[in-house]
C-alpha cells in the first residue's frame, strides 16, 4: 500500500533551513496497524503530513498504491485523499453547531452518492462507533469521547483504505481514550489499515507494528510482541 524510500523533508525560511525528515525508508501493507512514535521535533507530524497527502517531501519517493505522488498533481492529492483516506485529530475538528449528521456527512458532500445512499452511509458509520442516539445533537454538545468517537465515524463514512490518527487520545481522559483505541483496533481487525501518531508509548502498543523515529531518522522498526487488545487495559 505505501512504499517510502529516503524521503527527506526541509523547510525554509528567512533565517535559513530546518530539516525534518533525514532519508526515511519503510513499508506498509495492507491491513496493518502501525504506529510512528517519537518525542517532540522528531520529525512525527511531519511524516504524517506527508503520508497523507498534506505536505510534499523535499527529497525520496513515496508510493501510494503503485502510484508515485511527485507525479500527481494536487487536485488528483486531492481526489485521492478523500476517497481513500480518513483522518482522525486530536482537536477532533467537528462543527459545534452542526449536528452530529452533518459532520459525518462532510467527506460526502463532494460525492455522487446518492440520498438515501449518503444517509445510510452516515448512519452506518455513527451506529459503529455506538453514538446513533446522538446524530441530531449539536457536536458542541458532546463529551470529548463523543467527539472523538465521531470523528471517527466521520473519518469511516466513505468506507477509506487507510485511516490516519493523529494523537486521537491526547485530548481524553483514561477511559475515553481507551474507548478510542477499541474502536481502531476493531477497525482494524475488521481490515482497515491504520496509522497512528503518538508519543505514548501504551497507546502506541495497541498496533502490530512501532517506527520511532528520533531526529528526523528511524531509530527502530519493530512488530509489537503482545499488542492490546482490550480497551480497558487502557485504564491504569
Amino acid at each position: 500500500m505505501i512504499v517510502v524510500d529516503n524521503l527527506k523533508k526541509e523547510y525554509k525560511d528567512e533565517g535559513g533551513s530546518t530539516i525534518a525528515l533525514r532519508g526515511v525508508s519503510f513499508t506498509i501493507e495492507k491491513g496493518e496497524f502501525v504506529s510512528i512514535i517519537g518525542p517532540s521535533g522528531s520529525g512525527k507530524s511531519t511524516l504524517l503530513h506527508i503520508l497523507s497527502f498534506l505536505e510534499r517531501p523535499s527529497g525520496g519517493v513515496y508510493t501510494f498504491f503503485g502510484k508515485q505522488i511527485q507525479d500527481m498533481s494536487d487536485l488528483e492529492l486531492a481526489r485521492v485523499r478523500n476517497k481513500d483516506m480518513g483522518f482522525i485529530f486530536q482537536a477532533f475538528n467537528l462543527l459545534s453547531r452542526l449536528s452530529v449528521f452533518e459532520n459525518v456527512q462532510i467527506p460526502l458532500i463532494y460525492s455522487d452518492v446518492d440520498p438515501v445512499k449518503r444517509k445510510k452511509k452516515i448512519e452506518d458509520a455513527v451506529r459503529s462507533v455506538g453514538l446513533e442516539e446522538k446524530l441530531y445533537s449539536e457536536a458542541g454538545t458532546l463529551s470529548g469521547g463523543q467527539k472523538q468517537r465521531i470523528a471517527i465515524a466521520r473519518a469511516l463514512v466513505n468506507d477509506p483504505g487507510i485511516i490516519f490518527a493523529d494523537e486521537p487520545t491526547g485530548n481524553l481522559d483514561s477511559k475515553s481514550g481507551g474507548q478510542v483505541m477499541g474502536i481502531l483496533d476493531d477497525l482494524n481487525a475488521a481490515g482497515h489499515t491504520i496509522v497512528l501518531v503518538t508519543h505514548e508509548t501504551y497507546t502506541a502498543e495497541f498496533a502490530n507494528r512501532i517506527i520511532r523515529l528520533k531526529d528526523g531518522e528511524i531509530e527502530s522498526d519493530a512488530k509489537v510482541t503482545n499488542p492490546h487488545r482490550s480497551k480497558d487495559q487502557f485504564i491504569k
